[in-house]
């Protein structure tokens, strides 16, 4: 099914915000994309799961987070997701990046090309208007860590015991980008 209205596209991606129809789909590409995701991603995997899930991300970035699934153009298919996570305005003015690529789309650059139009609405007046955004990346996840590089963020240091996931604290490498900052394939923003 293509869905026909994005919040912005790119040449083979577009972005959409989390709906509840979506869940089946959503679980679906969770369950087949499980050795993908672990021990790193553990996404709702039951509709069940998926509702609160995609009812916290789909409200407004004043709430403190937004979400968007990454869609293939030609197909509709959804390739995997983006969050932008602990919004903080003020002077700060940043959010934390959680993203996941399906293993239908994975190694096809999808999830990349999605992350680049999260991060160029995040740093949009008209967007989300933020000035730093902040990956967390545990130290062994190597693709997850290229594709933030890839992007030009930044390794700023790490963080010991950083996030309690699958049943242990797990250090991360700290990641970010500012606005200022320049973006392979992208053009100079100013916050």
């Amino acid at each position: 099914m293509r869905y026909s209205t994005y919040l912005v596209q790119g040449p083979r991606t577009g972005l959409r915000s989390f709906r509840a129809a979506d869940g089946p789909e959503f679980t679906a590409r969770v369950r087949e994309s499980r050795e993908l995701h672990r021990p790193w991603l553990f996404p709702p995997e039951t509709v069940e799961e998926y509702e609160p899930y995609a009812a916290r991300l789909a409200g407004e970035a004043g709430a403190g987070r937004a979400g968007f699934l990454v869609c293939e153009l030609d197909s509709g298919a959804i390739a995997g997701f983006v969050n932008v996570n602990n919004i903080v305005r003020g002077a700060f003015r940043c959010g934390a990046l959680g993203y996941g690529a399906f293993a239908h789309a994975a190694g096809r650059g999808l999830l990349g090309e999605g992350l680049d139009l999260v991060i160029g609405h995040a740093f949009d007046g008209d967007g989300l208007d933020l000035h730093r955004l902040e990956a967390n990346v545990q130290p062994a996840n190597t693709a997850s860590i290229a594709l933030v590089r890839g992007r030009g963020f930044r390794l700023e240091g790490i963080s010991p015991d950083f996030l309690h996931i699958d049943g242990a604290w797990r250090d991360h490498e700290r990641w970010a980008i500012t606005a200022e900052m320049p973006r392979p394939g992208a053009p100079h923003h100013t916050g």
